[in-house]
């Protein structure tokens, strides 16, 4: 959305409302919305990462089901108690 729009202030308007009408205004177009989308946009991960990471969980799945089957208990989780 590459709208662009001029806000003029009204004659006998304050800049309280003439400053609350840009921001309406501005808030309606989407201008800021999509700035903010392309400014924080994630790239997206690379096919050979992806392979990469779903190897690793596959490791270390069957590695926790080989601990289970032995009757050890798995080492506990990052962050869980």
């Amino acid at each position: 959305m590459n709208t662009k729009f001029e806000i003029r202030k009204n004659e006998r308007e304050t800049n309280q409302s003439l400053i609350r009408r840009f921001t309406k205004r501005l808030k309606e177009s989407g201008i800021l919305k999509g700035a903010k989308q392309r400014m924080f946009k994630r790239r997206e991960k690379s096919k050979e990462l992806m392979r990469a990471i779903t190897l690793r969980r596959i490791v270390k799945n069957k590695e926790l089901e080989k601990q289970k089957k032995l009757g050890k208990e798995p080492a506990s989780r990052r962050g869980r108690t």
